[in-house]
């Protein structure tokens, strides 16, 4: 304790240069920490947004060869080989809805409407029927067109015929499969006699067990890819390891930045540390004098490099909850972002960082000090 309460006291006595490497220490364990959470809750914000596709496969056109579109007999293929998991084909468009005199685009899906309740869940409402004229609207392209009428109950008119909204979805989310938040859900016989098509954009393919996802895309491939690309088969497990991977080298990337400011203030208590040593010089030599060991000299410096850690890193740690809060209600939109257990993870690894990092920075001066020559030192003036 008496080599512990000499180094508190060095610190306290250069008062105004222990506070600017503190303040150091402090800003690099923000900067890391800050930018850590923001890289994470950019993570988090993609597995929110993506929801409901860990499940699928999606059956698409393969790239070259010559069409941009599914036949009936392909889509009666595709749903063979899958055998008792769910097929679900569907089209999309862009077109002009019409409410009243309001006008307006939006994106439009066609399922058939015996697939619609597999796929999507309802907030209000009914399923539309292939029987009827009606159609769903996602739940953010309702709340966006309170002003053109768009709701439950409209009556809203694509080209020349006339669709009663019957039902509003539940808000899903961005998917890899479709996304119907802003979007119009039409039953595929109406949009195939409106449109005058009969076929398909893709195919999404909901797998009952996701221990089978391989073993059912195996299938398709060997059923429509048996002599030439046909189509193209997507597991969105691969898709959203590769999202999850690409967040974390931004994060690694994020912190990296942080970690620069951070070695930055570790050089400044290296140059504290070697301004200490020099001023102390006498003072060494009377400690080795009357029987100081090496060691216990050298552990007196790296106190001091400590106590300007730890005290930097809780400053810095207090900082960071604060600024992370705010990165994350500003850059993802959902400050809870913060309490997640993986991003509160990177308060304490800044911290610890910072610790670490001053203590690395002491380890130099306190071995220079450590081997001062006791005599030289005691003449030194």
């Amino acid at each position: 304790m008496t080599f512990f309460d000499l180094a508190r006291r060095n610190v306290s006595r250069h008062w105004l240069r222990s506070v600017l490497a503190v303040i150091g220490i402090a800003i690099g364990v923000v900067a890391i920490a800050t930018l850590g959470i923001m890289g994470n809750s950019i993570g988090l914000m993609f597995n929110d947004m993506v929801s409901d596709v860990g499940d699928t496969i999606i059956v698409s056109p393969a790239t070259g060869s010559g069409t941009t579109e599914l036949t009936e007999r392909q889509v009666n293929d595709i749903t063979r080989a899958v055998g008792s998991n769910r097929a679900i084909p569907f089209a999309t468009t862009f077109d002009t809805v019409t409410v009243g005199e309001a006008k307006s685009g939006a994106m439009i899906y066609a399922i058939p409407a015996r697939d619609i309740p597999f796929l999507l869940e309802m907030e209000a409402g009914a399923y539309p029927k292939d029987t009827g004229s009606g159609c769903v609207i996602g739940k953010k392209l309702a709340e966006n067109s309170k002003d053109t009428g768009l709701k439950l109950g409209a009556r809203a008119t694509i080209g020349n015929e006339t669709l009663r909204v019957v039902g509003v979805l539940e808000e899903r989310g961005m998917g890899f499969d479709i996304n119907p938040d802003y979007a119009i859900i039409v039953p595929y016989s109406w949009y195939s006699r409106h449109y005058d098509k009969d076929k398909y954009d893709q195919v999404i393919v909901k797998v009952r067990d996701v221990n089978d996802l391989d073993a059912v895309k195996e299938a398709i491939e060997q059923k429509m890819n048996r002599r030439e690309d046909v189509v193209n088969v997507m597991d969105t497990r691969g898709i959203l390891k590769e999202v999850f991977a690409a967040a974390e080298s931004i994060t690694v990337f994020l912190m990296g930045i942080g970690a620069v400011s951070l070695i930055v203030a570790g050089v400044s208590i290296l140059n504290v540390m070697l301004m200490s040593v020099t001023e102390r010089i006498k003072e060494i030599g009377v400690l080795r004098s009357i029987g100081t060991r090496r060691s216990e000299v050298m552990r007196m410096f790296i106190y001091e490099a400590l106590i300007l850690g730890v005290v930097g890193a809780v400053i810095g740690g207090v900082l960071s909850f604060g600024t992370g809060y705010a990165i994350t209600a500003v850059f993802a939109g959902n400050p809870d972002y913060l309490f997640n257990p993986t991003s509160l993870l990177y308060i304490v690894f800044g911290m610890a960082f910072g610790v670490a990092t001053s203590a690395a920075s002491g380890l130099y001066p306190a071995w220079k000090a450590a081997n001062l020559n006791p005599i030289q030192a005691l003449r030194h003036e």
